[in-house]
């Protein structure tokens, strides 16, 4: 991708789940969903949920009194859906988009490569917003984790990874993630493939991804698991039952404010 290409793309809101919104609440990571869209158009995908009733109206609330000019609600009930001129004319000048939480096996089965989808692509490629919650962050890299063990030891044959959007390259997402204790099952997926990195966003913290960097934003941390440096893996030779062997895996911790540049994997030093 060029920079020229890169410029032009528009900014990615990426949340580990469980943001505040509470109208009396700080609500910091909708309050810059709301930045971005600049009094435009926000649609709220339900798309991931089984069951979306009650999702619109909590985010109507949340963003009642932010600087949203329209919020509107895009549920796609099976993929035969997902062309129809009416499910695609929601995303007409839209300024953003928030893919809420669910299961992000129901986002890529039910928009994958459809109308929809390229609307999405278009949307970001022209400078808009593309915001995702909890099932909505995964589902933003190329390859998202869709299943694992959490709060153990990751054993080698506990993890299933399936294809994402590929918004954000070279990444791969878990949300919930200190809630959760998902540190082992994010290691996992690194040592299956070293060339991408693992960012673990924990709940109401948010990675900023615009071109090559991100920024952190929310109450938690955004933690980052780089392979490349990684000098011995047991992934191949092991027995699916066996616990992950990983030696000198390189591991960043961000907070509030923290930036990251993603093609240097690399901290940006403040001044």
């Amino acid at each position: 991708m060029s920079d020229q290409e890169r410029r032009r793309r528009g900014c990615l809101i990426i949340i580990g789940g469980h943001e505040d919104r509470d109208p009396d609440g700080r609500r910091t990571i909708l309050r810059e969903v709301a930045r971005h869209v600049r009094g435009g158009k926000l649609v709220l995908a339900t798309v991931a949920s089984h069951q979306p009733e009650g999702y619109f109206e909590d985010y109507q609330r949340a963003f009642a009194d932010l600087d949203v000019g329209e919020l509107v609600e895009l549920y796609v009930e099976d993929r035969a859906k997902a062309g129809d001129r009416e499910k695609l004319s929601v995303l007409d000048d839209a300024a953003g988009i928030f893919f809420s939480g669910g299961d992000q096996l129901r986002i890529t089965s039910q928009i994958g490569d459809t109308g929809v989808e390229a609307k999405v692509r278009a949307l970001y490629d022209r400078g808009g917003l593309i915001a995702g919650t909890s099932a909505g962050a995964s589902v933003m890299s190329e390859t998202m984790l869709v299943k694992g063990s959490s709060s153990e030891t990751h054993r080698i044959g506990d993890l299933h990874m399936a294809p994402g959007m590929g918004l954000v390259r070279d990444v791969i997402i878990d949300q919930h993630f200190a809630e959760r204790g998902r540190f082992g099952r994010l290691i996992g997926a690194v040592a299956h493939n070293p060339r991408v990195l693992g960012l673990g966003i924990d709940e109401d913290t948010a990675a900023m991804v615009e071109g090559d960097t991100f920024r952190v934003i929310g109450s938690g941390a955004v933690y980052v698991v780089d392979g490349t440096d990684v000098t011995y893996c047991n992934v191949a030779e092991a027995r699916a039952e066996c616990a992950l062997s990983m030696h000198d895996v390189r591991v960043h911790v961000l907070s509030s404010g923290d930036e990251f540049d993603l093609k240097q994997r690399r901290p940006i030093t403040k001044d």
